[in-house]
């Protein structure tokens, strides 16, 4: 794991000052596809880095951009939030600051492609129109739906059925790239909630209670499952 300062490339984008990544470099000789993975809306916490490190380990060069960088989490929810709902501002900067550094990298073949979760899935989807393949997990549907999606490359979407907040947006996302054209796998998992990808429960630990008992957290064998579809999918478009 190595930390990359992003900030030169985020000035001349818009971005946040600073902007920093963390980059995990896989073991097998490269040079490797690049995934740029975005973070929950607790950051770039232990759970995720161990989501990177996965990612490396099936072969990717994974940059973990963090979206918090310019001040941490209480300083930068509510903008990076702002950005989320508005589908412009310094976070979606951030986002291509991390895919031109990757995509410029000796150690990159070139193809990148983007995988988030909770929040980093609702930026993956606005997202996929610069990248070669996306990964939106339990992430809130843009705005202009229709729009956002003209042009966007494959995408694979996860979702929870017990994710109270978002158990109804596989239908209505795996409608709308049918309409767009792009090619995808969407899939409700019945038996899992909100941030059911994670290995442990994350978040501020006082908060914990109320988030299990709003079904977040681990669901290991739906996991499974879902990691399974996502690595075929980055397989085919990234390979």
């Amino acid at each position: 794991m190595t930390e990359v300062d992003l900030t030169g490339i985020a000035k001349e984008l818009g971005g946040s000052q600073p902007l920093r990544g963390l980059l995990m470099t896989p073991a097998t000789p490269g040079p490797w596809p690049g995934v740029v993975m975005i973070h929950e809306v607790f950051g770039l916490d232990d759970v995720m880095r161990r989501q990177a490190e996965r990612l490396a380990a099936a072969g990717y060069l994974t940059l973990a951009v963090d979206l918090f960088s310019a001040g941490g989490t209480m300083r930068c929810l509510v903008s990076t939030m702002r950005a989320l709902v508005q589908g412009r501002g310094r976070a979606l900067a951030d986002i291509e600051a991390a895919r031109t550094w990757l995509a410029s990298s000796p150690e990159c073949t070139g193809k990148v492609g983007v995988i988030g979760f909770c929040m980093g899935g609702g930026f993956a989807l606005l997202t996929a129109g610069t990248f070669d393949v996306a990964s939106a997990n339990y992430g809130q549907l843009p705005r202009d739906l229709d729009a956002v999606l003209a042009g966007a490359c494959p995408v694979v979407g996860t979702y929870g059925g017990r994710d109270r907040a978002m158990r109804n947006l596989a239908p209505k996302l795996e409608a709308a790239l049918t309409r767009a054209g792009v090619p995808h796998d969407v899939k409700k998992y019945p038996d899992a909630g909100h941030a059911f990808l994670n290995d442990a429960e994350t978040g501020p630990r006082v908060l914990r209670p109320l988030l299990r008992v709003a079904g977040m957290g681990p669901e290991p064998v739906s996991a499974a499952d879902a990691w399974h579809r996502i690595d075929a999918f980055f397989a085919e478009h990234l390979h």
